[in-house]
């Protein structure tokens, strides 16, 4: 049987820091960085190496917002709801984006292009609202600067025969 270099790759993480409870935190988001979600045979797992009961695992995953379960689009959307952005307008920011691309809170689009996850806060209040697109931060968003550049995303794919 071929092991997924993914797999083996956790494997290794694990093996490197000890199989102990108190790496689940970090164990979890290896797992994520690897697949890009946390599917259910991924905690699963996660629960063997680590010798704990598969509801303690799941409860982790679905305790944190950072965690998703489902696989992600190929763009991933982050509006910061933390009390900065929030008072700034990430609610106009969030229904602008939801509006324009038809995409929902916690969901994909159907093609699988974009998701939208909203976290609540990723520290750069001082940039207040922020916006998180493909793990690079846009600080003092507006509406219409965070649709600007999702088209433009979007657009350089289609560009680039993608």
């Amino acid at each position: 049987m071929i092991r997924d270099k993914r797999l083996v790759s956790l494997d290794r993480f694990v093996e490197e820091r000890g199989a102990i409870r108190s790496n689940l935190i970090e164990v979890l988001q290896k797992a994520q960085e690897l697949y890009g979600y946390l599917a259910k045979d991924t905690l699963t797992h996660v629960a063997g190496l680590l010798k704990l009961p598969p509801s303690q695992v799941y409860g982790a995953a679905t305790f944190y917002n950072f965690f998703r379960l489902e696989k992600p689009g190929q763009h991933i959307i982050n509006p910061c709801m933390g009390t900065a952005c929030y008072v700034k307008g990430a609610v106009d920011i969030i229904n602008g984006i939801e509006e324009e691309f038809q995409v929902k809170r916690g969901g994909s689009t159907e093609d699988e292009k974009l998701s939208l996850f909203v976290t609540r806060c990723i520290g750069a209040c001082a940039m207040a609202p922020t916006v998180v697109i493909d793990g690079k931060v846009l600080g003092h968003a507006t509406k219409e600067k965070v649709i600007e550049r999702i088209h433009e995303l979007l657009e350089s794919e289609v560009d680039e025969g993608g």
